[in-house]
């Protein structure tokens, strides 16, 4: 029987930083002027006035301390608030596919691979800056990989369902080796113009190699030893962006081209569903929460990965078991779990066990539980 093997991961991290304290100053002087500038209809209680946002209340709220993004500038000007990313000429690299290579890159020499090992390429994201030719597609080129690649999207969950598509196809002999990459661009789809959402996402990239346990060096990597996908439809978290949007020409605008979420009702909704989907996978593979070493949890809110982890635990978690990356990256989306692991793998030991959780719109739950070979 043919068993599925991560080899190696790879993360691309944007050089350019927001603190929360430069967001909170661009997003309050937008403020201060939109208030400013419908100052009579404010006070005639014709329109609601804007709220300034807090540091403070930021990281509260989310446990988000700064975040990385592929433009700066764009986003801390308080006339545009948004990432300036200008197009590039057909005959260039996208930028998810030079997020991507890079990458991938890191987790082929992780693993002691090149392109010629791997069959497959999987792009897993939230976000893809196109329709088609499918990203994944440019990326097996760029990397010179034979074989077949396809981009999917599961929300913030993607990169967790990408595991289970790689290690099937590893499993059932289509492929020695399979690249998952996801490039997260989550500046794109945020309203920065938004007091309850303009700190959450991030900009990140994340590669996993898996591949079948005989072409691994002894000793190396985590075994997958079950893999468990749920979904369960909402309306909680929605982005409604999409091709169709220039036939209707009225809504181009509204914010609901852009993310929404009800905050509370998926904290409230998600938290122990996730908690549950963990425990009843442990105990389809005759495990306890007591054996897991490490959870690497979906990167999206503290508070919410402390709730899930004490359900999971039966006790509140140390930092060391569920390990915290969102106060450097904030929320970036499917990327969120996986830097989690590539950032804190390192010290396991042979048999030691672990889950990656993702979680978010759809609802899109993925548990992946693997096993320090």
């Amino acid at each position: 029987m043919i068993k599925a093997v991560i080899s190696g991961t790879g993360l691309y991290t944007p050089p350019a930083t927001i603190s929360n304290d430069e967001l909170v100053s661009a997003f309050n002087a937008y403020v201060e002027r939109h208030n400013s500038e419908h100052a009579d209809e404010i006070a005639k209680g014709e329109r609601e006035a804007l709220q300034p946002s807090s540091s403070a209340f930021i990281e509260k709220a989310s446990g988000i301390k700064s975040r990385h993004v592929i433009d700066k500038e764009g986003i801390l000007d308080p006339e545009r608030m948004c990432p300036n990313i200008p197009d590039r000429p057909n005959d260039e690299p996208s930028v998810q596919c030079e997020m991507a290579i890079a990458a991938c890159n890191e987790a082929l020499k992780q693993a002691g691979k090149t392109a010629a090992d791997v069959d497959a390429l999987i792009v897993a994201c939230s976000n893809l800056q196109r329709a088609y030719p499918a990203v994944s597609v440019e990326v097996q080129d760029a990397l010179g990989i034979e074989g077949f690649a396809y981009d999917m999207n599961v929300a913030c969950s993607s990169a967790t369902f990408g595991l289970q598509a790689a290690q099937n196809a590893v499993e059932n002999g289509s492929a020695r080796a399979v690249l998952v990459v996801s490039p997260e661009i989550c500046s794109g789809h945020l309203n920065f113009r938004d007091r309850d959402s303009h700190f959450i996402f991030g900009d990140a990239c994340t590669a996993i190699l898996v591949e079948r346990e005989e072409n691994v060096t002894a000793g190396q990597g985590f075994e997958i030893q079950g893999t468990s996908l749920k979904t369960k439809f909402s309306n909680a978290i929605r982005n409604n962006f999409g091709f169709l949007n220039r036939a209707d020409k009225s809504g181009v605008n509204k914010p609901d081209k852009l993310f929404v979420q009800q905050g509370r009702k998926v904290f409230k909704e998600v938290s122990p569903l996730v908690a549950e989907t963990i425990l009843k996978q442990l105990g389809s593979l005759s495990l306890d929460a007591s054996e897991l070493k490490r959870m690497w949890l979906h990167q999206a809110n503290l508070n919410m990965n402390q709730l899930i982890a004490r359900k999971v635990l039966g006790r509140d978690a140390t930092t060391e078991e569920a390990p915290v990356i969102l106060d450097e990256y904030a929320n970036t989306s499917s990327a969120g779990s996986i830097i989690a692991f590539h950032k804190n793998k390192a010290d396991f030991s042979s048999g030691e066990l672990g889950v990656i959780c993702s979680f978010g719109a759809g609802y899109s739950i993925g548990s992946v539980v693997i096993r320090r070979r």
